[in-house]
């Protein structure tokens, strides 16, 4: 297994950053440069351009995977690119279940086009994705989910599961089957809150019922408290230990297909007038943060680096060794 580091420039926020300069700099990254796409991508997108996005990839990356032995990692800056996931999962073929970290569930089936309060249900209709499997969420979309046209019915039929690590009951119009992540109760969701639950003892389970597929991991930092992270959007309450731990357990039981990390802060930059209003309507700019802020993101990387490579390297070593 060889993991293969992918940095997609589309806002500069990451190859200043010390560990992605130093491994572009020796050979073990390689970079698409595509600020030139970046406002025509950002919070929504079009097919024309999401096309040209993926083009941009075929021509710096190549055009699928060479081998199942091969993790390709991507970081490719803001969370106002999230639905780029989509894209990026596209390019494998074999069967997946995606782990999907996020102080956001990414699931509203409106508008139609893409956009990255939608992304998962793009993720959804690919023949390859088995399940999307959401950890984390503690933003008000999961408040009155139905007005914000969030998939329930995906929840529903079990392809997807949404975890809040803290979150109120939703109150809902229909009535909707108990699940893993919830039970309906007089017309409320009352979801599942992992922070009131052991979180090794959540993996546990997770692991124990994930489908027999590889896995993808998408990790938007904005699931993070402010305290490890600085992003465009509001952030969460989890620390990065939870997460580089649960890593550290999904990587134990299955093999990791892919992996992609959005939630640097950049200054938003939009194609059209109607795009910034739209987006600066759900998501008000924040007062941009200081160099002691951005630092925080710097080492969130470098940490989840060094992991990315000790998980995916030792799997190597242990393969290496079984065969010897």
């Amino acid at each position: 297994m060889a993991l293969k580091l992918r940095v997609v420039d589309l806002d500069g926020s990451l190859p200043d950053q010390k560990c992605f300069a130093s491994r572009l700099a020796n050979g073990r990254a390689k970079i698409a440069k595509a600020r030139d796409l970046g406002p025509g991508l950002r919070v929504m997108t079009s097919r024309k351009e999401m096309a040209r996005f993926c083009d941009r990839l075929d021509v710096s990356f190549g055009k699928v995977r060479k081998s199942e032995n091969d993790t390709e990692v991507y970081f490719y800056g803001s969370g106002d690119y999230h639905h780029l996931t989509a894209a990026l999962i596209a390019r494998t073929s074999e069967p997946i279940t995606v782990i999907h970290f996020d102080n956001h569930p990414d699931w509203c089936s409106f508008p139609s086009f893409s956009n990255c309060g939608g992304w998962v249900n793009r993720a959804l209709a690919l023949p390859n994705v088995q399940r999307v499997i959401t950890i984390g969420p503690c933003s008000a979309d999961l408040v009155r989910p139905e007005l914000q046209t969030a998939n329930l019915s995906a929840i529903a039929n079990g392809r997807l599961e949404v975890f809040p690590w803290r979150a109120a009951p939703s109150r809902v119009w229909r009535r909707y089957p108990d699940t893993v992540c919830g039970r309906y109760v007089s017309g409320e969701i009352r979801w599942r809150n992992l922070a009131d639950e052991c979180w090794n003892g959540f993996l546990d389970e997770l692991t124990d019922r994930l489908p027999e597929t590889a896995l993808w991991i998408t990790i938007d930092k904005d699931v993070l408290s402010s305290d490890e992270a600085t992003t465009n959007w509001d952030q969460g309450q989890m620390s990065l230990d939870q997460i580089l731990g649960g890593l550290e357990r999904l990587a134990a039981s299955r093999r990791i297909a892919g992996i992609d990390v959005c939630g640097e802060y950049s200054e938003p930059k939009y194609q059209h007038r109607i795009r910034a209003a739209l987006a600066n309507f759900d998501n008000p700019p924040r007062k941009p943060p200081g160099n002691d802020e951005l630092a925080l993101n710097a080492r969130g990387n470098a940490r989840l680096l060094e992991s990315f490579e000790c998980l995916l390297g030792s799997k190597v070593r242990s393969k290496t060794m079984a065969h010897a």
